[in-house]
């Protein structure tokens, strides 16, 4: 061999990229989705809301699961139109590790209860009346959604609706809840 350590050299360039497959392809996904890596990494923010139902959620209770927080209003368009796909993407995982969350601002339940009714579908509201939860996680524009880790870490962001049980987006998140499991 005219180079004692072209074996060695390319061993080693190469085992990186054998090695993180799994995170190359999901780094693909997140802009495939259109999903902003802004604060990956980072703790979830804390957070104690009551849900629709009057029962409260602390977010130190959700560790150990992948958590998906939907921040919408009735009156926001694209916010009804992600709102079935939601239902459906929580009856594909719910044998998972997965949480949806979906918080809103609005101040009326009869009305929210009305809005989901319609739509007819079923899954935790938390009530953010005082709007601290949503400055906390920036949910400037609607709907905003914020992918959490099973270790209380940012995973990433969607800004505007998404196909949430589009078969892809489906195997995505399945992918992220065998990652951070890890």
């Amino acid at each position: 061999m005219p180079f004692p350590y072209a074996r060695t050299i390319l061993f080693c360039m190469l085992t990186p990229l054998f090695l993180n497959v799994g995170q190359i392809w999901a780094s693909t996904d997140f802009e495939t989705f259109q999903i902003s890596r802004e604060q990956a990494g980072t703790p979830m923010p804390p957070f104690e809301l009551k849900t629709l139902k009057g029962t409260v959620v602390r977010s130190t209770s959700l560790k150990g699961r992948l958590v998906l927080l939907n921040f919408w209003a009735t009156w926001c368009g694209p916010c009804k139109d992600e709102m079935p796909a939601l239902g459906r993407l929580q009856e594909q995982l719910h044998d998972e590790d997965f949480q949806l969350l979906t918080i809103t601002s609005d101040l009326q339940p009869e009305a929210i209860k009305a809005f989901l009714n319609i739509l007819s579908v079923d899954f935790p509201v938390l009530l953010d009346e005082t709007q601290d939860v949503s400055r906390t996680y920036m949910a400037q524009a609607l709907p905003l959604s914020v992918l959490i880790g099973k270790d209380g870490r940012i995973i990433g962001r969607a800004m505007g609706p998404r196909a949430w049980d589009d078969l892809a987006m489906i195997a995505f998140m399945k992918l992220l809840l065998s990652q951070s499991a890890r």
